[in-house]
């Protein structure tokens, strides 16, 4: 009964103090525990039963239950409920679950039996396969093999994450930034010189800061205190200024007026471009990055600026010409060859006796179509002759240069056989302008690019003559394409693309009883293409005419309120208009032609203008040259003034001209759509 009693109290699951001593009960209690716990509970205690892991480990694990079994049958004489106790417990743990223990334990003393195998073969021992310190390095093999095969799949996953990063910050910072300054726009005012009236001074651009933007020269008159308080003297100069900051580069102190300011000559010795400065009676070339004197030379009474030739020397710089007017000999017009190099005269100026009279007209150079160089040039009257005649008149040599030895079978057959001269216009009416059909030459026709002049020299002319007369020249046959009347047009036209057909066409103002109209030409036909009138007396100065990365090309001029719905304000004749308080800068586009942009407002009198261009941007700068009246708290100014188009642009006001009323007819642009075409216009050279 008391040995009853005390296997009744031992929990199941739990060992005796015994080592070694086995429970099955715990087996039944493990259910619900994981494997590690039934490795746990199979494990060996203190080493005891390892050879019975070398053995069939059930038979063992049931032989001791089988013994515990065989105790209780020796006490046949406990009770019944000893009995029942026996059999309760024998029916408990399952002998799959026993099985399925017996192997999980075989199979953890199989693992560790392998692992010996293998420790023995790394240490040079004989393994199961019979080699003998092999294991090692196929081990070391394989692990180099592992490495190399992960530091390649590493490197195949860095190397594109490195480079997106790195993609991703230039695209985040550095591109932005190098943008920002590529977008500085370069607008500037700066006050210089006295106003001087209307009278234009020069004006010229070119490059000589380095910059990739076309720096602005300029002619100033100044008035300074004498010696005495009553005594006042002027003071001629030309200055240099920034085209970006408008800060001054140089300044030039000269004994006379400026007259013409002209850039881009090179020599062959000299990296920095030539300027020349021309007054009444000298022509001088300076440095245009320093303002220093290169060469001068005296003339009397110079009426033109200078005409880029081809060189005539041979010594691999271009060689130069000039007009002048003797005022004693009124009709005795002079060309002059100059050396480009050292400023010399080439000879001896050739008179032409000219029986015509009027506003001067070129010198212009021309090449014809099989190479032959000839000079425009006449008062009142257009002429034309070779440029091997001038130089033979001069130096009395036969010329020895190619230049000079190409001759035009065509042209030469046009020649007057009394004077050498090819009539290119005579009439009654005198001539007004004379111009190259080509675009972009009156925004800056103070350029001595050679590139530039090349185009300009082959092409065919527009004339404007009897005040209101304006015709396309051919140079082949030296006929008229067509002719345009108008009232007096009193500004050079200005030549861009305003339709599609590849001619280029033509803008210019004309004015009459107080109103100046604005007329666009078709260059092919002469038919007109676009007009519109504006409340404004006449107005002396130049349209410019801008290509755009749409094909076609803006066209920009000063003027007042645009009349609307033809209300008229006539001024009869001989009655001086009044001046308009305010002047406007317009931009006229052929996509929107019922449409102005108005960029800028100014009182001040803009007296001449000029057209700089900034590739890297897209951009062009407009600059002009305005009088700022006296007043009684200042004097009068010259005003030199950088603006950005495309910033002008952005803050410019819509401007509708009078829509059409008629039926069908175009609809009219939303605002939206304005300001969206306008904001994403740019611009590019001629």
């Amino acid at each position: 009964m008391a040995a009853a009693l005390s296997r009744a109290l031992k929990l199941p699951g739990k060992k005796g103090s015994e080592l070694g001593e086995y429970d099955p009960l715990t087996q039944a209690d493990s259910d619900d525990e994981s494997e590690e716990d039934d490795l746990v509970l199979n494990y060996p205690r203190n080493g005891l039963g390892r050879d019975a892991c070398l053995s069939a480990g059930p038979s063992k694990l049931r032989g001791g239950r089988s013994g515990r079994r065989l105790g209780a049958k020796d006490e046949a004489q406990e009770d019944d409920e000893d009995e029942e106790d026996e059999e309760w417990r024998e029916q408990l743990p399952s002998k799959s679950r026993q099985d399925r223990g017996d192997m999980k334990g075989m199979q953890y003393w199989s693992h560790r039996d392998s692992g010996r195998d293998r420790m023995g073969e790394d240490r040079g021992g004989p393994g199961p396969l019979g080699g003998a310190g092999l294991g090692i390095h196929g081990t070391d093999a394989e692990e180099k093999r592992m490495r190399m095969k992960n530091a390649v799949r590493s490197a195949f996953f860095l190397v594109p994450l490195v480079c997106a990063t790195l993609l991703v910050l230039l695209c985040a910072f550095l591109i932005p930034c190098q943008k920002g300054e590529m977008e500085k726009k370069p607008q500037w005012e700066r006050a210089l010189g006295d106003a001087g009236g209307v009278t234009p001074p020069a004006l010229a651009l070119w490059d000589v800061d380095g910059d990739l933007v076309e720096d602005v020269f300029v002619s100033v008159t100044e008035w300074t205190n004498g010696t005495y308080p009553t005594q006042r003297n002027k003071i001629y100069s030309v200055v240099a200024l920034s085209a970006v900051s408008g800060q001054v580069l140089w300044r030039k102190v000269m004994a006379e007026s400026v007259m013409y300011i002209q850039c881009g000559l090179q020599y062959s010795v000299q990296r920095s471009p030539v300027c020349l400065l021309i007054s009444k009676s000298i022509l001088m070339a300076v440095n245009g990055t320093t303002g220093k004197n290169l060469s001068s030379v005296q003339l009397k009474n110079i009426e033109s600026q200078a005409v880029l030739l081809p060189d005539i020397q041979g010594d691999s710089v271009p060689d130069l010409l000039i007009a002048t007017l003797p005022a004693d000999e009124a009709l005795d017009l002079s060309l002059t060859l100059i050396s480009g190099l050292t400023g010399e005269q080439i000879g001896h100026p050739v008179p032409f006796n000219l029986t015509a009279q009027g506003k001067l007209t070129g010198p212009l150079l021309h090449q014809t179509d099989k190479g032959a160089y000839y000079i425009l040039f006449g008062l009142g009257n257009v002429e034309a002759i070779s440029l091997r005649d001038i130089y033979i008149r001069a130096t009395r040599k036969t010329p020895t240069c190619q230049p000079l030895k190409v001759k035009d079978s065509g042209w030469e057959k046009l020649k007057n056989n009394s004077t050498s001269f090819v009539h290119i216009y005579r009439g009654s009416e005198g001539v007004e302008f004379l111009l190259p059909f080509v675009a972009g030459f009156g925004d800056n026709h103070n350029s001595m690019d050679t590139v530039s002049n090349l185009n300009a020299t082959r092409s065919d002319w527009v004339l404007v003559y009897g005040s209101s007369k304006l015709s396309v020249i051919k140079q082949k046959d030296i006929r008229k394409t067509w002719t345009f009347s108008s009232d007096p047009i009193h500004s050079q036209p200005s030549l861009g693309h305003f339709n599609d057909d590849g001619v280029l066409d033509l803008f210019f103002q004309h004015s009459a009883n107080g109103i100046m109209e604005a007329q666009v030409i078709d260059g092919a036909n002469g038919h007109p293409l676009w007009s519109a009138e504006f409340v404004c007396p006449r107005l002396v100065l130049e349209t410019s005419a801008i290509s755009t990365s749409t094909g076609q090309s803006v066209f920009l001029f000063w003027a007042s309120e645009p009349i609307k719905n033809g209300s008229k304000t006539t001024v009869a004749p001989g009655v001086a208009a009044p001046e308009p308080l305010i002047r406007k800068l317009f931009l006229l586009h052929p996509a929107y032609p019922t449409i102005l942009l108005d960029l800028s407002s100014t009182t001040d009198t803009a007296v001449t203008s000029a057209v700089s261009y900034q590739e890297h941007q897209k951009d062009a700068s407009y600059i002009t040259v305005s009088s700022q009246a006296t007043t009684d708290s200042a004097p009068g100014t010259r005003i030199v003034k950088s603006m950005s188009l495309r910033a002008a642009i952005a803050k410019g006001q819509i401007v509708r001209l009078g829509e059409s009323s008629k039926s069908g007819g175009p609809v009219k642009p939303g605002l939206f759509e304005v300001n969206k075409f306008f904001r994403r216009l740019t611009f590019k050279h001629q």
